[in-house]
Parts: C-alpha cells; structure tokens; sequence
C-alpha cells in the first residue's frame, strides 16, 4: 500500500511530563483518562500516539509495569500507532530512559541532541543517543527522531551515516519548536530545518510549543509535513481560553489540514508511513 501524498499524519501528545494535574485538572494522567482521550482522538483524526504516563500521584514516572500496562491498554482500546516518549521528564537518569523500550510500543522518540528546556536541561549525550539508537533496531521498534535545533539535524546526519537505516527503513522526524533554549517556533525556523534534513528523510512532522503552535501548524502545512498536538504542548485554544480536552486540538488541525486539502491518516497508512511491526 502506497500512502497517497495528501494524507496528513497527526500525532497527539496528551500529557507530557511538565504540567502538574493540580495546575490543570483536565489534563489526562491516569490510565483511564489516558485511554478515554485516545479513543477520541482517533475517531477525530489522529493516528499516533506519544505517550508519558504518571504515577498515583500524578508525577512523571517510567515505572516499566505501569509503561507496558499502557502500552497493552491503548492497544486494546484503540488501533493507534503507540509511541513511548523516551525523554521521560528532564530529571530521569539515562539508564531508565533506556528501559522503556523494554515495554514494547510500537514507536519510541529519540531526542537527537542536549538543549536547555526552559530553566531545565534535557540531557541526550551521544553515547546515550547511540546505545538508544541501536536497541531501537534490535527491538525493531521504530524511531521518531525529535530535533529541538538544528544541531540535531547534524547529529541526525551523522547518526545515520554510522549506524544505518532505522527498523522498518524509514526515517520520520519530528521537529519540537518553539521551546525555551530550542529553536523558535517560526516559519523561517522551520524551513531552515526542513532544508537541512539528510535524504534519508522519508517523512517529517512539526510540534509548535505554547504560542507558537499555530504558526508552526501552518508552516508545516504549507511545507508538505505533518503534525503534532497536545495538552503537552500547548495548554490554551487562545489567549485566556484553556483546552478542555485534548481532542480540541486535533479537531483544530483536522480543519486545518481540510483548508490546505490534507486528509487525516488513517492508522493503517500511518503504519504504512513510518513501517512499525506488525502487532
């Protein structure tokens, strides 16, 4: 099956590892919310999912029972492309950030470089991003490699040029803008980005942090890429206006994609595109 050129990939980034329940209420943290949002946001457009999950408190965590849990759960509610977020929240050691693929999923992030992440700092050194890489191949679970700057795209280039094609032969990126220490969330940012990408890029997203996200939604669109949402990246529809579930903002990006004659993915071309295992 050939993915026709006008489908549009939307991934939906519910919960992320940085906002706290007791701040916003509404956002999705325990394994019932978290199903709940995904079953509605598949049947609104969204084929993929990038998941962080909490504990009983609400608080980050990448306990691998409660990671494999989820993973099982979403796969039984929802026919989504399941992809674990392997940045956990900037305070997780590396050697439990390896872990996660010990839950299986079908998808995996991988942030290709270090970047300051507000007052924070995202730490991905490359031994660990290499280590990370090859385990992905071996556990033939597909890559989404995130770039936060356009260091990263280097680091992309040398990546694949020392070690190989991704499981599945696909090379999907992800591009985060917009985060405090990363590249801005603009037009101009994002074409630069998208000129640097290695040939090897078979598919790219853009994820627009905060106020950012629209103008990142429209560049991508007017580029020929895909998107990403969620209550992880952006917590208002507009000023003084929150998001009350996540599903608002795939419906928004639905219509938008509809004004650029960008049809939403089905789950099935989406597994087509990037080539996960099969379940």
């Amino acid at each position: 099956m050939t993915v026709p050129t006008d489908r549009l990939l939307i991934t939906v980034a519910p919960t992320g590892a940085e906002t706290a329940k007791d701040d916003v209420p509404q956002l999705p943290t325990t394994l019932e919310e978290l199903v709940e949002t995904a079953r509605r946001c598949e049947a609104a457009g969204a084929a993929m999912v990038h998941v962080h999950i909490r504990d009983d408190a609400h608080r980050p965590t990448l306990d691998l029972g409660r990671l494999t849990a989820t993973v099982e759960a979403l796969r039984e509610a929802t026919d989504l492309v399941v992809q674990l977020s392997t940045g956990g929240s900037v305070h997780d050691p590396l050697e439990r950030r390896l872990k996660v693929l010990d839950a299986e999923p079908d998808a995996c992030s991988l942030t290709m470089g270090t970047t300051n992440f507000g007052d924070d700092v995202f730490s991905n050194p490359w031994p660990f991003i290499t280590e990370l890489y090859q385990l992905s191949q071996e556990r033939e679970v597909v890559p989404e490699f995130e770039l936060f700057d356009l260091g990263h795209v280097a680091s992309l280039r040398r990546l694949l040029a020392t070690y190989g094609l991704p499981y599945g032969g696909r090379v999907h990126v992800d591009l985060v803008m917009g985060v405090p220490g990363g590249m801005p969330g603009t037009a101009d940012a994002l074409v630069a980005a998208v000129g640097a990408l290695p040939a090897e890029v078979t598919s790219w997203s853009a994820t627009g942090i905060g106020r950012s996200t629209l103008a990142v939604a429209l560049a991508s669109l007017s580029k020929g890429g895909h998107l990403r949402v969620g209550m992880e990246d952006v917590l208002t529809l507009a000023k003084g206006v929150p998001v009350e579930h996540n599903v608002q903002l795939v419906d928004r990006v639905v219509e938008l994609g509809r004004l650029a004659q960008r049809v939403p993915m089905t789950t099935n071309e989406a597994r087509e595109l990037l080539q996960v295992r099969p379940r």
